[in-house]
C-alpha cells in the first residue's frame, strides 16, 4: 500500500481530493480477523464523501484489510479498504479511515446529500447577498434551507427508531412543531403582501388558500377552546 507523503517538517500531507461532510450514519462493519474468524462491529460514519470516510468504532481491522460495510438505514452494502487506524496514523482516534472500492455517494444515504446541499445553499446565499437581493426573499431562502436540513434529520431519526422498534412520537412532534412554525411565518408573510397590495383577486391560489385557512381555523378553534372557552367562540355566521 502506498504511503502518504510528508512535508519537509515531517508532517503528513493531506491527499484527500474532495471535501468530507459531517454525517451520522449507523454502519455495521464486517471482516476476517488475523485468525480467519469473522468479526462484526457496529460503527458510526462521521465524515464522508464519495470516496470513503471516517468511521467511529470500538474494534478495528488491520490497515489494508478489505471490509464489508452495511448501512443500517438503507440496508445497502459496500466493500471498502482500511487506509488508517489509530495505531497507524496520527490524528485518527476512536475509528478508522476507509476507502470505498467503488466510489459513490449513494451508500451514505440522504444524510450526505443534505449536507452537500446545505454547503451549496450557503454558497448561493452569499452570492445572492452580494448581489443585493431583497432581504425578504433572502430570509425566505434561508428559512427553506433550514427546513430541509431539519426535515432530513428528523426523517433519519424516525427511520432509526422504526428499525430498532423504539417509540417515535417525540421525534414526530418535533416535525409537527416545525411545520406549525413555518406555517405561522408564511401566514405573516402573506399578511405583509396583502397590506402592501401585492395580492389581488387574480392572484393564483387565493381561493384555495382561503378555504384551507378556514378549515384550519375551525379545527384549531375546537382544539384551543378547551383551554380558553370564551376566547375561541365561533363568531362566523
Amino acid at each position: 500500500m502506498a504511503r502518504r507523503g510528508t512535508s519537509p517538517d515531517g508532517s503528513k500531507v493531506e491527499s484527500r481530493k474532495t471535501q468530507r461532510f459531517p454525517v451520522t450514519v449507523p454502519i455495521e462493519a464486517s471482516w476476517r480477523g488475523s485468525d480467519g474468524m469473522a468479526v462484526k462491529e457496529q460503527a458510526i460514519a462521521k465524515q464522508v464523501n464519495a470516496n470513503g470516510g471516517l468511521l467511529e468504532m470500538a474494534r478495528y481491522p488491520e490497515v489494508g484489510s478489505r471490509i464489508t460495510l452495511t448501512n443500517f438505514l438503507s440496508a445497502e452494502t459496500a466493500e471498502a479498504r482500511v487506509l488508517a487506524t489509530p495505531y497507524s496514523r496520527e490524528g485518527v482516534s476512536h475509528g478508522i479511515i476507509v476507502e470505498l472500492i467503488v466510489p459513490g455517494e449513494s451508500f451514505w444515504g440522504v444524510n450526505l446529500q443534505v449536507k452537500k446541499t446545505g454547503v451549496e445553499m450557503q454558497k448561493l446565499e452569499k452570492s445572492l447577498r452580494s448581489e443585493g437581493i431583497d432581504l425578504r426573499l433572502l430570509n425566505e431562502f434561508r428559512d427553506a434551507v433550514d427546513y430541509v436540513r431539519t426535515a432530513a434529520v428528523i426523517v433519519q431519526q424516525l427511520r432509526e427508531r422504526q428499525m430498532h422498534g423504539r417509540d417515535d412520537d417525540d421525534v414526530a412532534s418535533v416535525l409537527i412543531a416545525e411545520r406549525i412554525r413555518r406555517t405561522t411565518n408564511l401566514c405573516l408573510e402573506v399578511i405583509t403582501d396583502l397590506d402592501a397590495g401585492k395580492v389581488s383577486n387574480d392572484t393564483k391560489g387565493v381561493d384555495e388558500l382561503y378555504l384551507s385557512l378556514e378549515k384550519t381555523c375551525d379545527r384549531l378553534r375546537q382544539l384551543l377552546k378547551s383551554r380558553k372557552p370564551d376566547r375561541y367562540l365561533t363568531t362566523r355566521t
